[in-house]
């Protein structure tokens, strides 16, 4: 959406909420800035039948009527009881964060999306600089799939997709409950039930290949409670297809080292060196690499199983200390 656009877009707006009678289009072509500029009748009315059908898109309650039963043409009109939201405040920096977040998506029907806020914000008079520079200009670009699978996770509906797993020319058709979708490591994935090995799986977007359609009536389809889809992930490395995992128990201090807690489920209460923790137990699928991040927790977490695992986590520890000796020697 061009800046142009969405300034016009704000305008009509304001005009439509700022009257109780309805405005034919030719008086919103007089009184809103940027209709002016038409070549000709016919380009205003495409432009303004546009606009109509996206405001309708972003929800705004866009109602057409006519003032008195002698008026020839109808008009049109917002009404503020169904329009109004409560008082929105955002400081500077937070106005800031909502510019850099529509700048972010690198996909059009988010990139849509995050514009048709930004035109909601301004409506409701909220400065929301946009255009601002930027030393990082993030980008997050989403698979073709994700938007129907979004749409599909919204829906609580089933979808069926064309999917080609990692290392296989062949493609094999997928039917899936999903439950949500999350980014992990760059990559996006879903998460969900699979109707066809009746069994929790994630499939990588990236590797979905064709159209995904929607099945079944909406509204069958929940995520189960309790259901941690980032976990689902993380610990399967994205695969649909997981490894045999190897099941830890960890000692965690109360309080601390929250990302490896929300990997895990509490099993019970220990006390180590005199302070009070969770033991929780983790499945791995890559105890070595899980070695590295369990070490960066230094003496939040204690590795009570395997025992592997516990003397790798050792090493590291020794390994860091021997690097500060040396150091404090020089």
């Amino acid at each position: 959406m061009s800046t142009a656009r969405a300034e016009r877009l704000v305008n009509l707006v304001l005009a439509l909420l700022s009257t109780r009678q309805y405005l034919t289009a030719e008086r919103i072509r007089g009184i809103v800035p940027g209709y002016a500029e038409a070549a000709s009748d016919d380009a205003f009315f495409r432009t303004f039948e546009r606009d109509k059908t996206e405001l309708r898109e972003l929800g705004i309650p866009l109602e057409t009527g006519r003032n008195s039963v002698f008026d020839p043409v109808e008009g049109y009109r917002i009404a503020r009881r169904d329009y109004e939201l409560g008082e929105i405040d955002l400081a500077p920096d937070e106005a800031a964060a909502v510019g850099l977040a529509v700048r972010l998506w690198d996909s059009p029907e988010l990139t849509g999306q995050a514009q048709g806020a930004l035109v909601k914000l301004r409506a409701a008079g909220v400065e929301v600089d946009d255009q601002a520079p930027t030393v990082i200009e993030p980008r997050v670009r989403a698979e073709p799939a994700f938007a129907p699978m979004l749409a599909a996770v919204q829906a609580g509906q089933a979808v069926r997709f064309e999917y080609r797993r990692s290392g296989s020319p062949e493609r094999r058709i997928r039917t899936l409950e999903p439950w949500g979708v999350v980014s992990w490591r760059a990559r996006w994935y879903v998460v969900g039930h699979d109707r066809d090995r009746d069994a929790t799986r994630c499939f990588r977007l990236s590797r979905v290949t064709g159209k995904v359609v929607a099945i079944g009536k909406p509204g069958a389809v929940a995520r189960p409670e309790g259901v941690n889809l980032m976990q689902l992930v993380s610990v399967t490395g994205g695969s649909e297809d997981p490894a045999p995992v190897t099941t830890a128990r960890l000692w965690i201090a109360d309080g601390r080292a929250a990302g490896v807690r929300r990997r895990g489920d509490v099993v019970g209460r220990e006390i180590v060196a005199g302070e009070e923790g969770d033991v929780i137990e983790i499945g791995l699928y890559f105890p070595e690499s899980a070695a590295d991040w369990i070490a960066a927790q230094g003496p939040d977490v204690l590795v009570l199983e395997p025992d592997v695992l516990a003397k790798s986590v050792q090493h590291r520890h020794e390994a860091v200390l021997a690097r500060v000796e040396q150091g404090s020697v020089r």
